[in-house]
């Protein structure tokens, strides 16, 4: 029986996708999804966001609808719905407890439901198990049952996909725990992690993210300081990183779905519980405000190179959250644009990645195509698709006027090599 699971993945984004056609190749496959735009692509054989091929979803056996009916015929969910914060940075649980709504119209007895959404300790069993039982009128436990195997994806990575990285997977008791990880293992060749409960497994996925955010929030403070000092930050990581314990993380803008969101659903559950979490909502503020600190550079560049900022144009490369990835969700770039046009800067845009309707939607920001750019005064490049990585400083100087100058987010650039061409460089 544990093999001969029927799959349905609730939820078809960055996560849910990839888990549906990994299934697919080995089970019968549901994939269900609220759009329906989106699920009349997939059906097609398009991926918008471009993390799987046309031939790869020919090959699984998947069912795509947005039918609620359709998922009834499956008996082990997968729930991969996003879990974001509001404007407060307060956990959205919103698409996680609509999505246990749906299931639980589908859930039969013996079924089993899996939450892969990043939440805080307690979510899966105090919050999303009284919808299931409310709204399938089953009892958890003896009816149908629960677990939590937490996402593990990477954006636009297309070298450590699903099946290939460590799956951590719980359940609610050990029989459970039993065939939720036969059914992982059966489709994840890196092989699963058989966490000691669903809490567990929660805390392990929260914090993943959250030593990341921390250690990006480091580099970001030492570019602040180093920065102060007039030194390249760059330079001084390369040096530290002869040492062999000295880790390579680098300066930037931290947004994305993950590793700008988890720390807050942690902090979250901890100040209920009346902590006041001390490191990890400073290591928050600092990357928070790395958008406006890089603006105010820019401008304060532009001024040393002899432009009067009022209604000069700035070009902004790159607007998703990290490179090669056309996913815009919680990009920190956008941060960089609204402070330079307060500055009263003209700032067109241009993104090969990012899709247009998107960008107006999320940010009110037309995007201009490559061939459309404006010569500007100044070029951001915040984004380090390969498209920009590849830009000789012919090019780079190409796209400005008077005196060029660069403000190179991700460090793709060194200064002699641009100062050569006459282009000023400022780097993170």
């Amino acid at each position: 029986m544990n093999h001969n699971r029927i799959i349905s993945v609730i939820g078809l984004g960055y996560v849910g996708l990839p888990v549906a056609v990994a299934f697919g190749k080995v089970h019968k496959t549901y994939g269900f999804d609220i759009n329906a735009a989106r699920i009349q692509e997939l059906k097609s054989g398009y991926d918008r966001t471009g993390e799987v091929t046309e031939s790869e979803l020919r090959e699984a056996d998947i069912v795509f609808t947005d039918s609620i009916e359709v998922l009834s015929e499956a008996d082990f969910h997968i729930v991969a719905v996003p879990t974001p914060v509001d404007s407060a940075n307060q956990p959205d649980l919103t698409p996680m407890l609509r999505a246990s709504d749906t299931v639980g119209r589908a859930l039969k007895k013996g079924d089993i439901v899996v939450y892969e959404s990043t939440v805080y300790p307690g979510v899966t069993e105090d919050e999303c198990v009284p919808i299931l039982e409310r709204v399938s009128g089953l009892a958890c436990g003896t009816d149908f049952f629960v677990g939590y195997s937490p996402e593990r994806i990477n954006p636009g990575d297309k070298e450590h996909t699903f099946t290939k990285i460590k799956k951590v997977v719980s359940g609610q008791d050990a029989a459970t725990l039993k065939i939720v990880g036969d059914v992982y293992e059966s489709v994840v060749t890196a092989g699963v992690h058989r966490a000691p409960s669903i809490m567990v497994a929660e805390a392990a996925k929260v914090i993943e993210n959250t030593q990341r955010d921390l250690n990006i929030a480091l580099m970001n403070e030492l570019a602040l300081i180093f920065d102060r000092m007039g030194i390249d930050t760059n330079s001084v990581l390369e040096a530290a990183g002869t040492k062999w314990n000295f880790l390579k993380f680098q300066p930037g803008l931290v947004g994305g779905h993950c590793i700008g969101v988890d720390p807050y659903y942690l902090t979250h559950k901890a100040e209920k519980l009346g902590y006041i979490p001390q490191v990890i909502l400073a290591g928050r503020r600092i990357n928070d405000g790395m958008g406006k600190f890089i603006a105010q550079r820019t401008v304060k560049e532009m001024i040393r190179a002899g432009h009067n900022v009022l209604g000069v144009r700035v070009t902004v490369l790159g607007l998703t959250f990290k490179e090669d990835c056309p996913d815009l969700r919680n990009s920190k770039v956008i941060d960089i644009i609204h402070e330079l046009q307060d500055y009263g800067i003209e700032v067109q845009v241009c993104d090969p990645l990012a899709d247009p309707d998107e960008a107006r939607h999320e940010y009110g920001v037309t995007l201009v195509p490559a061939d459309k750019l404006q010569v500007a005064e100044a070029l951001v490049i915040a984004v380090a698709h390969k498209e920009y990585r590849g830009m000789s400083p012919e090019q780079l100087k190409g796209m400005m006027n008077g005196s060029p100058l660069v403000i190179d987010v991700k460090g793709i650039f060194k200064a002699e090599q641009l100062a050569a061409h006459g282009i000023r460089l400022w780097r993170l």
